[in-house]
């Protein structure tokens, strides 16, 4: 019989987590069969070490994983991915805004074969403009980096181990893993549900976060912020001949003469703002090169607690 692991990073989840594994017990866990739940404390500052340790005596099929420091969903999942043992895995949020009952048909679509199934959101009942820039992020990532990113984007997947194998060889920092996964090629299905809103907790998904996700997925999976340089740098070269040519068509015509600090110090501060920007770009390139020859790890395990299955 096949093994399904379920990965469900946790970051200052205190409030979800035994809801969390009362639903999956509830409506998902007695129809599986052979499966193991891995948790990964990423960093939590609050009491969710202790709450899944509690699960942990509750289940003898939950792996428990607690990482060093916080170093993000992206590290926290390849940290439960690393140590997962079923044949498939599906990623899971904390925070109770996906019901349960979807891993099941994310598992039944697996079995007729696909080694990718995402979660496609069918609906969002969040707030509007959270919703609205969510939308934007994906149109950005189908319009750049990669058309067949989902409309409404996608909040978890199914992998086969084949999949996870290629992500541990990946082994990449600074990047989205869910479009790792769709970049792998493999076999794809897709299901659909509706996002509930949450209702416990607070969101840590912050601003910054959100900002640092876009840069990723566009320096990671495309050029465009390459030829954006290219192309507006060929833009000004246009513009300035051209504004020279004027000048100096005007000036052997009719005498104008050439005059105009203000002007002048408009296109130079332009050109300079630009070019500071252009240096940012190139910088961003330049600062994530580096952290990849580091070879430092995307995570550190501090603890681990074994299945008492095992």
């Amino acid at each position: 019989m096949s093994k399904l692991s379920i990965v469900i990073p946790v970051y200052y989840n205190s409030d979800t987590l035994m809801d969390l594994y009362n639903d999956m017990k509830e409506k998902i866990l007695g129809i599986i069969g052979d499966y193991e739940i891995v948790m990964v404390d990423d960093g939590s500052g609050d009491n969710s070490w202790e709450i899944m340790n509690q699960i942990h005596e509750m289940d003898e099929n939950v792996r428990l994983v607690k990482l060093s420091r916080n170093f993000g969903e992206h590290a926290a999942l390849l940290a439960g991915l690393s140590v997962c043992t079923g044949d498939c895995a599906v990623t899971k949020q904390a925070d109770l805004q996906e019901d349960s009952s979807l891993i099941l048909d994310m598992y039944e679509s697996w079995k007729k074969g696909n080694k990718v199934v995402l979660a496609i959101r069918r609906s969002r009942d969040e707030n509007k403009i959270k919703v609205m820039f969510a939308n934007m992020y994906y149109v950005l990532i189908r319009q750049f980096v990669n058309k067949n990113m989902p409309t409404s984007g996608c909040d978890c997947y199914l992998i086969d181990r084949k999949v996870i194998e290629v992500l541990e060889r990946l082994d990449e920092k600074n990047s989205s893993l869910t479009l790792q996964v769709m970049w792998s090629g493999f076999q794809t299905d897709m299901v659909y549900f509706d996002r509930k809103n949450r209702e416990k907790g607070k969101s840590r998904w912050t601003l910054s976060k959100k900002i640092k996700l876009v840069m990723d997925s566009m320096m990671s999976f495309s050029y465009v912020p390459i030829r954006f340089m290219s192309v507006v740098g060929v833009l000004f070269n246009i513009g300035a001949i051209g504004l020279f040519i004027s000048v100096l068509i005007e000036y052997f015509s009719k005498g104008t003469p050439i005059v105009g600090w203000a002007s002048l110090m408009c296109v130079n501060l332009c050109s300079s703002g630009l070019i500071l920007l252009m240096l940012g770009i190139l910088g961003e390139y330049l600062w994530r090169t580096l952290d990849a020859a580091r070879k430092r790890p995307p995570f550190i395990i501090d603890e681990e607690t074994k299945p008492r299955k095992e």
